[in-house]
C-alpha cells in the first residue's frame, strides 16, 4: 500500500536528490583537475566536451526531476493539511461548519465599526425528541442531515454552522433586510414540511427560526446570537413552527420572564403560593372529588394567572419544585376537604425526568397519603408526545394506585388514536364544547360519543365549564359520569384555620 508522504520521507528524498547531484559534480570535477594537467589519454581529452556536456544534461535532469518530485510530495502535504483543516472545522454528522469555526467566521464580519450588513438565522428543530424517542436516534440523525442539506440547497450563499444538538446558525452576508430574511426562513420550512424517507417511513420536519441584523440589532457576535435566540423561543412558545424577527420589545418580554422566574423562586421558598379547590360532583350533585388549582398572590402585582408563570416556571427547574409542593400541599390539606379525591395538574416537562414517579411515591409515603386519593391530570397532548420515560412514569404512578385523567380530551387532533392504547381512568372533556352544546348539534353528538366510548373501555366522564343547567342537564342526559363548572362551584381556598402548610 502506497503511503502518503510527510515531511520526513520528503527530506529522505532531498538527501537522495543533493547526494545524486553532488556525486555528478564531483566526478566532473575530478574530470577536468586530471584534464588539466594532462593526466588523460589523448583519446579522453578529444571526448572531454562531450562527457562535460553530457555530465551537464545528467545535472539538469536530476535538477529537473528533484524539483517536480519536491514539488508533488509538498502539494500532497499540503492539500492533507488542508482537509484536516477542513476536518477539525467540520461537524461529523452533518458536514457543516462546527460551533467553534463558525463563532470565529461570525465575530469576523460582525464587530463594531463593520462596514457590512450582516443577516443571521438561529433555526432549531422541532421535537426532535419525539422523533427520537419512537424511530431511534439514527433516525434523529438522518433528520439532521436532511436538515442541514436543505438549509444548503435554500440558502447556497450562506454560511451554516451547527451550534449544538439540533439548533443551526447562518450568516448571510451584505443582508439588510429583515422581510426578506422572514421570507427565506419561511421557504425553509416549506422545504422542510415536504416528506422525506427516514429509516424505512415518510417524515415531516419542522423547525423555528430566529432573526437578527448586524449592526442593526447588534455589533457584537454574543449579543446578536443572543438576539435572534430571543426571536426563536418567543416563535417556540406561540406554537413552533415560524419565523420571528427580533424587535426591541421583545427585550422587555425577557426581562418579564426574568422577573417572574425570580419572584416565583422567593414564592416557593417563602410558602407564598396558595392552592384553590374547585369541587366536582357526581349525577346526584354531591362532591366527589376536588381539582387543585395553584394561585399566586404577589404582595405588590396582585393575583398573577397561572398562564403567565406556569409556561416560565416550565423552562427552568421551578416546575419540578412547583410540582413537589402542590404534592405536599395537596397530602397535607386531604383530610380538611372531607377525605374526598384530589387532582393535581403535572406538567409534561415533569413526566421527562425519570424519577418522576419515584419521587410522587416517595412524597406520598412520607405523607401517610393513600395513592388512591390522588388523581394526576394530564394535557392531552402528553399521549401524543410521550417518550418511553413520560409512559413509564404514568405507568408507575397507575401501578401505585394513582388514577390518571386526561384533562381538556378534544382540544387536539389526535385525541381519538391513544385511547386504545394508552391507560388511563379518567376523560375530562374540553370546555369548548360543554361551551358550544346550546348552539352546536355536533358538539352535542362529539359529547355523547365520548361518552359512550368510556362507558366501553371503561373510564369516568367529567365535564368541564358547566355554566348553565342547561348545559348540567344535556351533559348528564349524553352520559358524563361527573361535573365541574361555576354552575356548581367556584375555586376557592381552604379556609385559614384548616388550611395546612407544605413542609
Amino acid at each position: 500500500m502506497r503511503r502518503d508522504p510527510d515531511f520526513a520521507s520528503v527530506l529522505r528524498g532531498y538527501r537522495r536528490a543533493a547526494l545524486a547531484v553532488a556525486v555528478l559534480v564531483i566526478a566532473i570535477v575530478i574530470v577536468r583537475f586530471l584534464a588539466f594537467f594532462s593526466l588523460l589519454g589523448a583519446e579522453v581529452q578529444a571526448v572531454l566536451p562531450a562527457i562535460a556536456l553530457f555530465g551537464g544534461v545528467v545535472l539538469l535532469a536530476i535538477l529537473a526531476y528533484g524539483h517536480r518530485w519536491l514539488s508533488r510530495q509538498l502539494s500532497t502535504i499540503a492539500e492533507q493539511a488542508r482537509q484536516a483543516r477542513t476536518r477539525a472545522n467540520r461537524d461529523a454528522l452533518t458536514g457543516v461548519f462546527n460551533r467553534a469555526y463558525f463563532l470565529e467566521a461570525l465575530a469576523d464580519d460582525v464587530f463594531h465599526g463593520a462596514e457590512r450588513s450582516v443577516g443571521y438565522l438561529q433555526l432549531d428543530m422541532d421535537n426532535l425528541k419525539v422523533l427520537n424517542d419512537s424511530a431511534g436516534h439514527a433516525a434523529g440523525d438522518a433528520a439532521l442531515v436532511h436538515l442541514a442539506r436543505t438549509i444548503e440547497q435554500v440558502i447556497p450563499g450562506g454560511i451554516l454552522g451547527r451550534l449544538g444538538g439540533d439548533e443551526f446558525g447562518i450568516i448571510i452576508l451584505g443582508h439588510d433586510n429583515k422581510p426578506g430574511l422572514r421570507r427565506l426562513g419561511e421557504e425553509l420550512l416549506r422545504q422542510l414540511e415536504r416528506p422525506v424517507n427516514i429509516m424505512g417511513r415518510p417524515v415531516r420536519l419542522s423547525a423555528s427560526i430566529g432573526v437578527a441584523l448586524a449592526p442593526q440589532d447588534a455589533v457584537d457576535p454574543t449579543d446578536l446570537i443572543s438576539k435572534a435566540d430571543l426571536a426563536l423561543y418567543k416563535g417556540k412558545r406561540s406554537g413552533r413552527h415560524s419565523v420571528l424577527c427580533y424587535e426591541p420589545d421583545m427585550l422587555g418580554d425577557e426581562r418579564q420572564r426574568r422577573f417572574v422566574e425570580r419572584e416565583l423562586r422567593a414564592a416557593l421558598m417563602m410558602n407564598e403560593l396558595e392552592l384553590h379547590y374547585q369541587p366536582i360532583f357526581g349525577a346526584d350533585l354531591q362532591i366527589r372529588s376536588h381539582e387543585a388549582l395553584v394561585r399566586w398572590r404577589h404582595q405588590v402585582r396582585g393575583m398573577i394567572s397561572p398562564a403567565q408563570f406556569i409556561p416560565i416556571a416550565e423552562e427552568s427547574d421551578l416546575i419540578d419544585k412547583l410540582g413537589d409542593w402542590v404534592l405536599r400541599r395537596v397530602c397535607a390539606d386531604l383530610e380538611n376537604l372531607g377525605g374526598k379525591p384530589v387532582a393535581i395538574n403535572v406538567s409534561p416537562m415533569q413526566l421527562r425526568h425519570a424519577d418522576f414517579a419515584g419521587r410522587f411515591a416517595a412524597t406520598l409515603a412520607e405523607t401517610g397519603t393513600d395513592p388512591r386519593r390522588i388523581v394526576v391530570e394530564i394535557t392531552e397532548t402528553v399521549p401524543l408526545n410521550a417518550g418511553d420515560v413520560e409512559l413509564e412514569n404514568l405507568a408507575a404512578l397507575r401501578t401505585l394506585g394513582v388514577r390518571i385523567a386526561i384533562d381538556d380530551f378534544g382540544a387536539g387532533h389526535a385525541s381519538l388514536q391513544y385511547l386504545r392504547g394508552f391507560a388511563f381512568d379518567i376523560i375530562k372533556i374540553d370546555r369548548s364544547y360543554v361551551a358550544n352544546l346550546g348552539a352546536s348539534r355536533i358538539d352535542g353528538m362529539i359529547v355523547s360519543a365520548i361518552c359512550d366510548i368510556a362507558r366501553s373501555l371503561p373510564v369516568e366522564v367529567v365535564a368541564e365549564g358547566v355554566e348553565t343547567q342547561e348545559q348540567f342537564m344535556q351533559l348528564r342526559q349524553a352520559g358524563c359520569t361527573a361535573f365541574q363548572g361555576f354552575l356548581l362551584g367556584r375555586p376557592k381556598p381552604l379556609a385559614k384555620t384548616s388550611a395546612a402548610v407544605a413542609a
